[in-house]
């Protein structure tokens, strides 16, 4: 079952104790896809602008992603530039450029509409609302920040109510419903509409929600964190890509599909931007898989 995926293609600029990374490849809707791809077919929308490398586009196409979605508009594409901290769970945003981004509307092609799997990447929630207009999915999930949280709830609320999941940190939980317990946020999240609520809590792991019951999975330990950007995006796509994969959104599924979103993330973080999820292999990610159940087996 395909996945069709709305949000940002960037540059990023960063920087960790590791090294500097300048105008990679980056964006919401790339880790999503580069990780989504290694379960599903995916269809990505987003905008990049004239100076966008066509090494990119082929790296996408050599992937496999249909990029009908994806326009190249006048102007630059957008940009981000950040530095991690020593401890790589803090990091400082130095600079951000919308540019074409800024005016980017979705327009899905056929193609994309017709996905039975729709993830919403962190784009401004009245632009969740444009594409929701245009498709009828069997499943949606998004993302979303505090931004979005502070500025535009009023219209984030009404995506909630149309929406099956909402992958969000715990921060994000608390800021949105004002409760300093994660799991009465969640709640009160799910109560809002979606009936899947993953919480991200970073290096500690995530807890999935669905109904009345919660599961936990830690994230796996790694010795060396190159870069973790992008890494929700990541996760996002490993958890989507495996629930696409399956057809299914009985319990087990999405117990599994938190594991596999951790597992692909894991990968991602070993390296300088999305480069470790064009290389993964299905084998690479069955023997990291195999050894997360060994982790957490008791």
């Amino acid at each position: 079952m395909s996945i069709t995926v709305v949000g940002s293609v960037a540059l990023d600029t960063v920087e960790t104790p590791a090294g500097k990374n300048e105008e990679g490849l980056g964006g919401a809707a790339t880790y999503f896809s580069l990780a989504a791809v290694h379960y599903a077919p995916i269809h990505l929308v987003g905008v990049v602008g004239e100076d966008f490398p066509q090494a990119h586009v082929d790296l996408f196409r050599n992937r496999g992603i249909h990029l009908e979605g994806l326009e190249r508009a006048p102007g630059r594409t957008f940009r981000w530039t950040g530095r991690y901290h020593a401890d790589v769970n803090e990091r400082d945003t130095l600079e951000t450029q919308l540019n074409v981004f800024e005016d980017f509307h979705p327009r899905l092609p056929e193609a994309a509409r017709k996905s039975p799997y729709l993830f919403l990447g962190n784009i401004h929630p009245a632009l969740q609302l444009e594409v929701l207009e245009q498709v009828k999915p069997k499943f949606t999930a998004l993302d979303t920040m505090n931004l979005w949280i502070d500025i535009a709830q009023a219209d984030l609320r009404q995506v909630l109510a149309r929406t099956d999941a909402i992958i969000i940190n715990d921060a994000e939980v608390k800021l949105l419903t004002g409760r300093a317990n994660v799991i009465r946020g969640a709640r009160d999240v799910a109560a809002l509409g979606p009936r899947i609520v993953v919480v991200k809590k970073g290096e500690h792991g995530c807890l999935l929600f669905v109904d009345d019951t919660v599961f936990s999975a830690p994230a796996f330990p790694l010795e060396t964190v190159v870069d973790p950007t992008g890494a929700g995006d990541t996760f996002a796509g490993g958890f989507m890509g495996y629930i696409a994969q399956q057809n299914s959104l009985d319990l087990a599924t999405l117990r599994r599909a938190v594991i596999h979103g951790s597992v692909v993330a894991s990968f991602a973080c070993e390296d300088f931007g999305p480069g470790p999820l064009v290389t993964l292999t299905p084998e690479r990610i069955a023997g990291r898989y195999d050894k997360f159940k060994a982790l957490v087996d008791f």
